[in-house]
């Protein structure tokens, strides 16, 4: 009954902050407004566009360490399927298994995603010295207008599987979880803001990525512990069903 109740709640604040990021794409100019703030109009460029900071530790650095953090999860996750950790507890090994499922699962999404997007990074459209138009997302593309595939974020989600590490904690410290949960979205959403600076994504590009995350640990984290109570009951079931045998003469 928790979990039902849970999964409910989780289901209700994903629904409002969709509602919400469409909102702030269509009713609004954020987009614009923050881009347009990065954008130097006297020079025509972003310039934080080949600062080191963004192109090269942010791009490049950050992002090899985060895909050998996720490694380690893919590993550690793969070897207990082979020879199990007998030490584990079920937390650990369910939060071992969210996290290395996140880490493959939420960057692949996004990228398929972004592959079906019309839409085009701010350094592409006319507004900032391109050639594209600016769409919104459920516009239709322009005529001869090629589709931008730049939303969602894809660089911000080599962070943003990171959230799937409240799995630990959840649900025997639940604030635990949450407070990891909300430290760890906050730096995807800054690794993704950084990348708005350089002119690479808008802002709802970002949320939606980390919607998109948010969204995909739910489902990831709801189907594990679904597949841990198959099998306890089927542990149960059998060591029941071998006690009448046992004592058979």
């Amino acid at each position: 009954m928790v979990f039902t109740r849970t999964a409910w709640m989780a289901s209700g604040a994903l629904l409002l902050s969709a509602l919400m990021i469409l909102w702030l794409g269509h009713a609004i100019d954020i987009d614009l407004l923050l881009a347009d703030q990065a954008f130097d109009k006297a020079a025509g460029i972003f310039p934080m566009r080949h600062a080191w900071l963004a192109e090269q530790f942010n791009h490049v650095i950050l992002k090899r360490l985060l895909s050998a953090l996720a490694a380690g999860f893919i590993v550690l996750a793969l070897r207990d399927t082979v020879w199990p950790y007998r030490s584990w507890s079920v937390s650990r090994r369910t939060g071992i298994r969210v996290a290395a499922m996140a880490a493959v699962l939420v960057p692949s999404v996004i990228s398929l995603l972004k592959q079906l997007s019309t839409s085009h990074c701010p350094w592409d459209l006319q507004r900032y010295g391109g050639t594209e138009p600016y769409l919104r997302l459920l516009e239709w593309t322009q005529a001869g207008t090629a589709p931008g595939h730049c939303m969602p974020a894809g660089h911000a989600s080599s962070a943003l599987w990171l959230v799937s590490v409240a799995a630990f904690w959840w649900p025997h410290s639940r604030r635990k979880a949450l407070a990891v949960a909300t430290v760890m979205l906050v730096f995807g959403m800054t690794v993704g803001w950084i990348q708005q600076l350089r002119g690479a994504h808008f802002l709802t590009h970002t949320l939606w990525s980390a919607w998109i995350a948010c969204a995909m640990v739910v489902i990831i984290y709801s189907s594990n512990v679904r597949a841990n109570a198959r099998g306890l009951a089927r542990s149960y079931d059998a060591g029941y069903n071998s006690v009448p045998a046992a004592t058979q003469t």
